[in-house]
């Protein structure tokens, strides 16, 4: 193991900044997994204007989740939200950012 993947387990083992939640593949079971939440705002520009809204986005472990879909369900605190879009890998590999909206 390199010496950033075990960064990032101690990072996703911190309960300040990560949090377990239920990880459901489309057509699997539902497994309990570690995930760090952000929910930042997001502005989008439309032509002239700007949209203002807020977004949910999810940050997965490789070593847990291998293939994350569309469609996937996650419930965090017993909210159920689905992926939205196609996951995107960090740099090294071992993280996948979803973005989600509620089921």
């Amino acid at each position: 193991m390199s010496a950033f993947a075990a960064a990032l387990d101690a990072l996703f083992a911190d309960a300040h900044l990560a949090r377990d939640v239920v990880y459901t593949a489309e057509g699997g079971a539902p497994k309990l997994i570690r995930a760090i939440l952000r929910r930042p705002d997001d502005i989008t520009s439309f032509g002239e204007a700007r949209l203002w809204s807020e977004t949910t986005r999810l940050d997965l472990r490789l070593a847990e989740v291998t293939n994350p879909r569309p469609g996937d369900r996650i419930e965090i605190d017993g909210e159920a939200f689905l992926v939205q879009g196609e996951p995107v890998r960090d740099r090294e590999r071992l993280i996948w950012t979803v973005v989600l909206h509620p089921a």
